[in-house]
């Protein structure tokens, strides 16, 4: 069943309640990107943000909303990365319990991530979809809260606390370019910059291989698609067929979608590291990596995120030395 939108008023709840908790990260010119477009692009350095993505902002939210006694009985989620690293930074720092579930294919960086955040790990399975029976469990056997990685609206309002940012460091922002993949991040920054910008156009960019918002929105539905390797690996993964609010808040406030090859989104990665000193993953280097292959077109200034920087480092040294994607 789909829900009501998440509003201006959420995501201005939201940045009051993680005030002090995440940082307000900043907004660079880039020169090269500049040059190509042929107007001025900004990136907004949420690599830069503890935990290194910007999942910190809507994992603390949602931490922070539950009640005192709800929380003090542990928090469990899923994970394959990024989301189950700032849910145990946030539940710490709130000084609540959390236990990640992951399968057996998850690699060993990122469980070692997760880890030091001082989260209780449970390798299941081979597969997200018994990890999360092991969620399920948790709940009912527990009573224990889980917080998933998009498509829950303190978590959306969380990472629209971003799009305010945006807005506010470059007011005159003609068009945002913002990761899409289960589509937490791009309704919350949508929401946000269309309740104060309406002009704006946000532009949602993801990778060809195993794009499930982008095969949901073509079919007007959520749908289950293959999930293949990419290099844009945090944005792999399905929206979930029971989707409540991201489907359709990614319909209703997205613009357009761009799909970028893998060798396109190498290339965005080589420039982050070569052109802007910035070490960031795949998903994170998609906006300038469609930039770069001439997928965007804007009448005015342009804000990309470079969402997040957890890449393991012989991936990218061998990229940045040139090997193949």
């Amino acid at each position: 069943m789909t829900m009501s939108f998440v509003t201006l008023e959420e995501i201005l709840a939201a940045r009051r309640r993680i005030a002090g908790k995440v940082r307000r990260t900043f907004c660079n010119l880039s020169p090269v990107l500049t040059e190509r477009a042929g107007v001025p692009v900004f990136m907004k350095l949420e690599h830069q943000q503890i935990t290194g993505s910007f999942k910190l902002r809507g994992a603390t939210n949602a931490v922070l909303a539950l009640d005192p006694e709800t929380r003090a009985k542990g928090i469990v989620a899923v994970s394959t990365g990024n989301h189950g690293r700032a849910l145990a930074y946030a539940a710490r720092a709130a000084g609540a319990r959390a236990t990640i579930c992951m399968s057996e294919l998850v690699p060993r960086a990122k469980i070692e991530g997760i880890a030091q955040q001082g989260a209780d790990i449970r390798i299941i399975g081979r597969s997200q979809d018994e990890a999360q029976r092991e969620v399920d469990r948790l709940i009912e056997a527990e009573g224990v809260a889980t917080i998933p990685p998009f498509d829950h609206r303190d978590v959306i309002a969380g990472q629209g606390t971003l799009g305010l940012e945006m807005v506010e460091d470059l007011p005159e922002m003609a068009t945002a370019l913002v990761q899409l993949s289960g589509g937490g991040l791009i309704s919350g920054v949508a929401a946000a910059i269309k309740a104060r910008r309406p002009d704006v156009r946000v532009i949602g960019i993801t990778m060809e291989r195993g794009a499930a918002m982008h095969a949901s929105l073509a079919a007007g539905r959520p749908v289950e698609v293959e999930e293949l390797p990419t290099l844009a690996d945090s944005l792999g993964g399905g929206i979930g067929i029971a989707n409540r609010l991201t489907f359709a808040m990614t319909r209703d406030l997205v613009d357009d979608v761009v799909l970028l090859t893998e060798e396109e989104i190498a290339t965005g990665i080589r420039h982050c590291y070569h052109a802007e000193g910035q070490v960031v993953e795949g998903a994170g280097a998609v906006g300038a990596a469609a930039i770069l292959a001439g997928k965007v077109r804007s009448d005015g200034p342009v804000a990309l995120i470079l969402s997040g920087g957890n890449i393991d480092m012989d991936d990218h040294r061998r990229l940045i030395c040139g090997g193949t994607a």
